[in-house]
């Protein structure tokens, strides 16, 4: 269907000429090449969200911007895969400002929903609610570069992970390591111990969802220059004991479902595949490894840097964006509320593990 100059299309009905001027559009930015920005994810995501679309920019008889997202039955609005797609936003041509409300009337939505907006979104970023944090490892200079820059920073950290590392090998084997692993039962590995790991703290089982396992296994046979589904996977002897899927781009490795084998906790396999992870990531010309938003503290260990992210909604007046409000905004306050203040949000990390302790009692 068409409004104007934005034409509605599920991602599939993409042309190769139209994905190849999002490429395009996304290579002409200044922003990080993220692989969730690409068409192939949302292609994907398609697969499994049937209210996905593209709602596609005219300017001149030519694309001129690409906006994936999602239409609720009641008409509001999300980012495609919202909840865990970790970078968000339109691809827009360089002077390209549509309004923002003309588009989602395009869209036919009443609100466009976000939690993980890059930032530079003009369309969307004064519609956010609140700013966070997303972690970034910097190997733009080279592995051994990075390294320098944790020894410095923190030499215990690194001395203390590189001789569990060496302790792992003595004890329970040869330690080898593999960026890009095929092996679809290693992934389904991942997901037990992703799955037992959210329990055990209390968090939400995402595995549990149909959507997401059937995405995560569409993207792992996904190989395209800027949207590669990658299993990375620390082994002891022919045993995963750590593993990590995520997206990588020709210039940017999305860190996205990290776990590692329990058994092996006190050698912190998760650190030692992360560092591995870093260093393959930096000899195959990759220049940052996204840890995604969300304070841990794993994440402040091995990160170099930040980048802003956002979460909101924009929305045009009227009913539509009145139901918005009333289902998220005041839960995103709660959320607010905790997560500023430590002390609380201890607290309620500790009634979560309890609570899922009991659940498995």
């Amino acid at each position: 269907m068409s409004s104007g100059r934005v034409r509605v299309l599920r991602p599939e009905e993409l042309g190769e000429g139209e994905r190849e001027r999002w490429r395009e559009l996304r290579a002409a930015t200044d922003a990080p090449r993220n692989p969730f920005m690409e068409p192939e994810f949302s292609i994907a995501a398609a697969r499994v969200r049937p209210r996905a679309r593209i709602a596609v920019l005219y300017a001149g008889g030519q694309p001129a911007g690409f906006l994936p997202y999602e239409r609720g039955v009641l008409g509001q609005g999300r980012a495609i895969a919202l909840g865990v797609s970790d970078c968000q936003g339109a691809v827009l041509a360089p002077g390209a400002a549509p309004e923002t409300g003309e588009l989602l009337r395009a869209c036919s939505v009443s609100s466009f929903a976000f939690d993980n907006l890059e930032a530079g979104q003009e369309l969307f970023v004064p519609y956010a609610a609140e700013e966070h944090a997303t972690y970034v490892i910097d190997v733009e200079k080279g592995y051994e570069a990075y390294e320098s820059v944790l020894r410095a920073r923190s030499p215990k950290f690194l001395k203390t992970t590189l001789a569990k590392e060496r302790r792992l090998g003595r004890r329970a084997g040869a330690v080898r390591f593999v960026f890009d692993e095929r092996d679809p039962a290693v992934l389904r590995a991942l997901m037990g111990w992703k799955s037992a790991q959210y329990r055990r703290t209390g968090r939400r089982d995402r595995f549990a969802r149909e959507w997401i396992a059937r995405l995560v296994d569409r993207l792992a046979g996904t190989r395209a220059a800027q949207c590669t589904g990658t299993l990375s996977v620390l082994y002891v002897g022919d045993r995963p004991v750590a593993a990590h899927f995520g997206l990588r781009s020709a210039s940017v490795l999305a860190c996205w479902f990290p776990a590692y084998d329990p058994e092996f906790a006190k050698y912190s396999p998760g650190l030692v595949l992360h560092l591995r992870m870093a260093e393959a990531a930096a000899a195959e010309g990759i220049g940052m490894l996204d840890l995604g938003r969300g304070p841990a503290e794993y994440k402040d260990s091995l990160k170099t840097g930040e980048l802003a992210v956002y979460e909101g909604a924009a929305t045009r007046p009227g009913a539509g964006a009145a139901l918005h409000w009333l289902s998220r905004e005041p839960a995103r306050r709660a959320h607010g509320f905790v997560r500023a203040r430590p002390r609380l949000a201890a607290l309620a990390a500790r009634t979560l593990k309890g609570a899922a302790r009991l659940r498995r009692s």
